[in-house]
């Protein structure tokens, strides 16, 4: 899996042997967009006009076409890992949410 950009927004790009081509799923909408191109110039032409067609639709019918996130998710691992991460984030003087934010932060910014 790969990841395109046009205006800021993102599609995962996977390859589709059963019709040789690259699908494309643009990704944090409020609803689903995907397009399909023969290489990658193809797809990036056909990303932007999934993506106009989308914005166009949400702006016709009042929707934010950005799907919004409450900032809460639940996370299950394994007791001894809790207990490794909780001792971690008390050695730093971080509250356990606080430890977890930054190392995500510090995983999603180091790929960008």
């Amino acid at each position: 899996m790969s990841i395109m950009e046009v205006n800021s927004y993102k599609a995962k790009i996977e390859y589709d042997s059963d019709i040789d081509m690259f699908r494309g799923e643009i990704l944090g909408l409020n609803g689903n967009a995907d397009f399909y191109g023969e290489n990658p110039k193809n797809l990036r032409i056909e990303f932007q006009k999934s993506l106009d067609v989308f914005l166009e639709v949400c702006e016709e019918k009042g929707i934010n076409p950005i799907k919004e996130y409450s900032g809460k998710f639940n996370l299950r691992i394994a007791p001894k890992l809790h207990s490794k991460i909780a001792i971690q984030a008390l050695a730093e003087e971080k509250s356990l949410n606080q430890w977890v934010m930054d190392i995500i932060e510090q995983n999603i910014y180091h790929q960008a």
